[in-house]
């Protein structure tokens, strides 16, 4: 496939004089020195979070496992790291998160973003207890079965909990690899991924821990092979690393097409009424958000709601505003403008319930929302 077209202020890199690393070399064994580095630098490098045991080759609990790797999904395992703990301490064991009610696991959730995620975990936990008599299945095909779980995680879940010997690839494995071998192709390119997922199966095959090599990959790429300014100094597979050897790793891989994101303009009235209670109201519809709590907003997709518009919805008055930022998700700029006021005297809302400070900070709220109604 073509190379990538290169900006006009970053002219092609000289390539070193000693050259990539040789490929004549035996693949299956340049595999399995690969593989072998890999492992022993995680087993010495490694980060400690918390859904790892101490021991990098004791098993892994499958249920934390599958919780785990479902909090990863699109969110930074710093993020992940502060709500593991309190979701596992409420829901032990996959019986408790199945009994769960949906809104005590989406008031986990928040701050993870994507709440979707956290429905289909609580979807998947009553799938293994229905279905597997609450023991999380070991086979990556009977995992894709369960809500929420795809190709990448039911490899994760499998190779990590069980030491199954099978492929996985997420976007720092992608990273990984296309450095490694060279290919400056964009990661989401057919194509590309077809090759990403052969050269993962044929790499595990070569390992001597399947779940330790899958996670050193992953770890690598998080930590080392970092998507701006990798440590190449820093890597242990340095020396065979095509692109590292022709000074290509900033331009490897190749960059995505870019997304436009949609913009979204929502007026939030944040009010307290007398009593220091805060007015909120449950999302309904279906969406971003669907189900979660906020305070009363106005939603347009062309531009923010006047001030007329905002007072004419009601419930306070006095109205001023008294702050505005951005949100961003993967598909949406949200921009938020909050308003201000004192609450009537036996002010309603359609759909609005008032609620003490001390209930609303239980509540599943999305993270601008928290911000919004509790300062943080």
């Amino acid at each position: 496939m073509p190379r990538a077209a290169r900006q006009p202020d970053a002219p092609p890199p000289t390539r070193p004089r000693a050259g990539p690393p040789s490929r004549s070399r035996s693949q299956p064994r340049r595999d399995a020195a690969l593989a072998r580095r890999l492992e022993a630098w995680f087993r010495a490098n490694r980060r400690d979070l918390p859904w790892r045991p101490s021991d990098p080759d004791a098993p892994r609990d499958p249920y934390r496992t599958l919780v785990s790797e479902l909090m990863l999904q699109q969110t930074q395992a710093a993020r992940v790291a502060e709500r593991f703990g309190g979701f596992i301490a409420r829901f032990p064991d996959v019986v408790a998160l199945a009994d769960a009610d949906e809104q005590d696991v989406l008031a986990l959730w928040s701050g993870l973003g994507y709440y979707r995620r956290a429905r289909l975990l609580h979807a998947a936990a009553r799938a293994v207890v229905e279905d597997h008599a609450a023991r999380v299945p070991d086979e990556p095909e009977a995992l894709r079965r369960l809500p929420g779980v795809g190709r990448y995680t039911a490899g994760a879940v499998a190779s990590l909990a069980f030491g199954v010997r099978t492929p996985i690839v997420d976007a720092n494995v992608a990273r990984v690899l296309l450095r490694v071998e060279g290919r400056d192709t964009p990661p989401d390119d057919p194509e590309t991924q077809k090759w990403i997922w052969q050269r993962s199966a044929a790499l595990v095959e070569r390992a001597a821990s399947p779940s330790v090599f899958n996670e050193a990959l992953m770890e690598l790429g998080a930590t080392v092979c970092t998507p701006r300014a990798p440590r190449c100094g820093s890597c242990p597979i340095k020396g065979q690393c095509h692109a590292s050897a022709e000074g290509l790793q900033n331009h490897i891989p190749a960059p995505k097409a870019r997304t436009t994101r949609r913009e979204l303009f929502c007026d939030v009235a944040r009010v307290e009424d007398a009593r220091g209670r805060l007015l909120v109201e449950r999302r309904t519809g279906g969406g971003m958000w669907d189900g979660l709590w906020q305070a009363p907003t106005l939603e347009r997709d062309d531009r923010h709601s006047s001030p007329a518009e905002v007072r004419a919805a009601g419930v306070f008055e006095g109205a001023h505003q008294s702050g505005e930022f951005t949100h961003q998700t993967t598909h949406r700029v949200v921009r938020f403008r909050v308003w201000t006021g004192t609450a009537r005297a036996g002010a309603t809302h359609p759909r609005g319930e008032w609620k003490s400070r001390r209930a609303v900070e239980g509540l599943a709220l999305s993270s601008p929302q928290r911000r919004i109604l509790l300062g943080g």
